[in-house]
């Protein structure tokens, strides 16, 4: 039996992860400043240092974590060989692993980056990654396809809390664009009927206020997790989240990046904050 045959779709297996470990994502962000606030070289050892320093920490305590793509690519072919490392250190620390790629293209260009970032066999393939659907969520064919071969997943970028996503996603009235791609995703998630969560989420921000009332977003009928960032740093509580989500708030996995990463090198500090960010969403 192929590896792909035995897993079990992403949205099941992050269903189990929140319910054993507590709805919590702890974005991996290597900027330089926290680079050099960690005493860590603006390079790929130390690039390597913090990232697997984060894992270690935090492995056993989150549902997920989130590598933010671009902070690798940044180093060229050394950052991205240690994002390889992060994926395949996160999968023995039995964590799972959200690549923040925003991929999003159209034929074999998309079908690229799912073979990248989804495909068996692949040293970038993560659980799931992040894509943009602005091109048209039919664009995504590919992604949505890979994942669900793979047992893998997609969270779909719909609702973002930057002042800027509010000129495309908020457009349409009645048919926003937001509740278009919610709507899309709803229909995606029909063929995994009869599990916990489908496998194909949505970003929605965490600080979005009363937008997703607002725009009309049926959250909960979409059928699949939401990754919200924005946790901490940003401004938004475990109480701001299930306000804001009201009945798909059990849906939702809280993001939290610089408010858990500002507690390191230390070991210590790192789980501390994790832990302050899981008793808040509980």
């Amino acid at each position: 039996m192929s590896r792909a045959a035995s897993r079990a779709p992403f949205g099941a297996r992050l269903a189990s992860a929140m319910g054993a470990r507590g709805p919590l994502c702890v974005g991996i962000d290597p900027h330089p400043s926290l680079l050099s606030a960690w005493g860590l070289s603006d390079d790929a050892e130390g690039l390597r240092r913090f990232s697997l320093a984060v894992v270690e920490a935090v492995g056993d305590l989150a549902a997920a974590v989130k590598p933010q793509v671009a902070l690798y690519e940044r180093h060229g072919s050394a950052g991205l060989a240690v994002l390889e490392d992060v994926l395949e250190v996160s999968a023995e620390a039995g964590v799972l692993t959200i690549a923040d790629a925003k991929r999003g293209d159209i034929g074999s260009t998309m079908a690229a980056y799912s073979d990248a970032w989804l495909g068996e066999g692949s040293p970038l393939a993560a659980d799931a990654v992040t894509l943009s659907p602005y091109l048209g969520f039919e664009s995504l064919r590919p992604a949505l396809d890979a994942a669900a071969a793979t047992g893998r997943g997609v969270f779909v970028l719909a609702l973002t809390s930057n002042p800027e996503g509010a000129s495309i996603q908020h457009t349409g009235g009645e048919h926003s664009v937001a509740k278009t791609v919610c709507e899309a995703a709803g229909a995606e998630n029909t063929r995994y009927a009869g599990e916990p969560f489908g496998s194909v989420g949505l970003v929605v921000g965490a600080t979005v206020g009363d937008a997703v009332v607002r725009l009309g977003l049926d959250l909960a009928a979409m059928g699949g997790p939401i990754l919200a960032p924005g946790l901490g740093a940003q401004g938004a509580t475990g109480a701001v989240l299930r306000a804001t989500f009201g009945a798909a708030a059990p849906r939702v996995l809280g993001t939290s990046s610089r408010e858990i990463l500002a507690g390191g090198p230390s070991r210590s500090g790192l789980r501390e904050r994790a832990e302050r960010t899981l008793a808040d969403l509980a």
